[in-house]
């Protein structure tokens, strides 16, 4: 015989319900709202990743190809394989535009960093003023070409009010642009010229995040500011100047334009910087593949530089707490 039970039967309280139906109603909510923010970043970001694609990895890679072709843009670019990077380890002029090159990085980079972090400081410690930085960042707002055709007028040997005014203190007229020795210092200052403001302005940028109860601290203890700047200052501000270090030589490897409307390479290719020299080949001479070759082979030395300042001046930590 089967006894029947006398419990009643279990029942969801009314207010579990609403409160699970609630609950789940807000996760399907916030789930349409991330998956409209993940479309909505994804409009934002499409227009940089097709230029990306398009004018950057696109002919990095057709690059990389061509540099194993002989092409000259008349016939089918035929494979060659290495032939064009065994012509130019055998290149005198390749090693030779090279060499200007690196000069040219190290005298542009030293006087720029320096100035550039001397400016900033002055900026940060002694004034604020919205009108001095913009006065700063006038000569960045002029492009490399008219920066060079101006400073070539400057220093002209016989007509530029440069060479004037040297004439009239009783020197030497100096042939800046026009003689081997003064030829890519004086490129290298025109160029430190025009973005010495540029670059100060992102260190100011980075000193603006230093707290400034530190150098208040310091100044109660009795520290100078010479003190101050290479125990506070250089150390919180390694990561900024790590990656302007970075960004600075990688566009000074590509000087391109400032020589090729001031010295167009002379005297006596003196100024034959590397990026000249890969230009004169493509369109001057018509070797694509030669000159990929040379573009593949710079884009190798960035890379390898790139590694070695971030991993020396540890880009990526910071000693702010």
């Amino acid at each position: 015989m089967t006894i029947a039970s006398s419990s009643p039967p279990s029942r969801v309280p009314l207010g579990g319900a609403a409160e699970g139906r609630t609950k789940t109603g807000t996760g399907r909510t916030r789930a349409r709202e991330g998956g409209g923010d993940g479309r909505l970043a994804a409009l934002f970001i499409a227009p940089a990743l097709l230029g990306f694609l398009v004018f950057l990895l696109w002919p990095t890679l057709r690059g990389i190809y061509l540099s194993f072709t002989r092409f000259n843009l008349l016939t089918p670019a035929e494979w060659v394989g290495f032939d064009n990077y065994v012509r130019m380890v055998k290149d005198p002029i390749f090693w030779d535009s090279l060499a200007v090159t690196v000069e040219y990085v190290v005298i542009n980079i030293g006087i720029q960093t320096v100035s550039a972090l001397a400016i900033a400081v002055l900026l940060q410690r002694l004034t604020q003023s919205a009108v001095l930085r913009g006065v700063v960042l006038t000569p960045y707002l002029m492009s490399n070409v008219v920066a060079g055709i101006v400073w070539l007028w400057i220093l002209d040997t016989q007509l530029g009010i440069g060479n004037e005014i040297i004439a009239g203190l009783g020197f030497d007229r100096i042939p800046f642009l026009a003689d081997e020795t003064w030829a890519i210092p004086t490129i290298a200052l025109i160029n430190v010229w025009r973005h010495v403001g540029y670059t100060a302005l992102l260190l100011f940028a980075g000193l603006q995040a230093i707290p400034n109860d530190m150098y208040e601290a310091a100044k109660v203890d009795g520290a100078s500011e010479w003190r101050m700047f290479w125990r506070i200052t250089m150390p919180l501000l390694r990561p900024v100047l790590a990656v302007v270090l970075i960004m600075t030589v990688i566009g000074s490897f590509q000087v391109f334009d400032t020589v090729a409307v001031t010295t167009a390479g002379g005297p006596a290719n003196a100024t034959n910087v590397l990026q000249y020299y890969i230009y004169g080949s493509a369109f001057g001479r018509f070797q694509f593949g030669y000159a990929s070759a040379m573009s593949v082979a710079l884009l190798v030395v960035l890379s390898a530089i790139t590694f070695i300042q971030y991993r020396l001046t540890r880009a990526g930590q910071t000693d702010l707490g």
